[in-house]
């Protein structure tokens, strides 16, 4: 078979497989829209940030309070794991031994394959009693923020580490040649080309953070409020779906998919920043 045939077959395999990635997502989203459809002809979209409370029984809607616990368990984790995992990764790739990095990268990859309902439990047995010996009652929006920098930490820092291995030696070995010191050339160097994959790694811990169900609903203590202070119990939008679809019917299993929606939109939010971030540092 000539090179022509096997590539033009190769072409349309990989139309294929993005045709069906591409339809997959649209097929999620219409389903949660035409589930969400009972609910939004029959109060409207507002009330889901208006109403006074969340109490489906009751037809009140508000998904406000799960959304900022959403929200501040999501920045949380990612304002402290983000720097922790590129640093990690540097210190991995620059300045430990290799007898300590081939050990420490296995370690980063055995974090990342523990089931989140390790997580959940080990922050259940030692992680709330140890918040609730500080300031009562221990389930908090600091727990949930404590496990998910542990949870999304190996994300980050294996995807840095990568992105810093695809850096060019022949950047650093000119760096080097022009007298800068090893944190120069990380910073004015290396940093800047491989930008495009630690952005990758910082999208892909955020979605975890903002997708994690079962650590959250074990530590968080499920309360529908607003956190004024990090030892408030909250209840995330995940969890909130999680806890309540097993027994909700009608407008209330429909606004449990608003819910989801509002999840997906999250989602959509932080593709597009991303995408507008990498091209304003490329084209701007």
């Amino acid at each position: 078979m000539s090179r022509w045939p096997i590539d033009r077959f190769l072409l349309w395999l990989l139309r294929g497989t993005a045709t069906i990635a591409g339809a997959i997502v649209l097929l999620i989203v219409t389903f949660l829209v035409m589930e969400s459809l009972p609910v939004l002809q029959h109060v409207g979209i507002s009330r889901f940030f208006t109403d006074p409370s969340w109490h489906p029984t009751e037809r009140l809607y508000n998904l406000t309070p799960m959304l900022w616990g959403t929200l501040f368990a999501m920045v949380g984790s990612v304002l402290i794991a983000t720097p922790l995992g590129i640093l990690s990764a540097v210190f991995c790739r620059y300045y430990a031994p290799p007898a300590v990095a081939r050990p420490y990268r296995k370690l980063i990859e055995l974090l990342a394959g523990i089931p989140s309902v390790v997580y959940g439990f080990w922050g259940l047995v030692v992680l709330v009693p140890l918040i609730g010996s500080i300031h009562p009652p221990g389930p908090s929006l600091l727990a949930g923020i404590i496990i998910l920098t542990i949870m999304i930490l190996p994300t980050i820092a294996l995807v840095a580490d990568a992105s810093l291995a695809n850096v060019p030696q022949q950047y650093v070995r000119g760096a080097a040649a022009l007298g800068l010191s090893r944190w120069g050339i990380i910073q004015g160097v290396v940093f800047p080309a491989a930008k495009s994959g630690l952005l990758t790694g910082v999208i892909l811990e955020t979605g975890r953070a903002i997708g994690e169900t079962m650590a959250i609903l074990m530590v968080c203590g499920n309360v529908v409020q607003t956190p004024h202070s990090l030892f408030d119990p909250i209840r995330t939008l995940t969890a909130n779906i999680a806890l309540e679809m097993a027994y909700a019917l009608g407008d209330h299993r429909a606004a449990l998919f608003v819910s989801g929606l509002v999840l997906m939109a999250m989602i959509a939010a932080l593709v597009a920043a991303a995408e507008w971030i990498s091209h304003g540092r490329i084209y701007g």
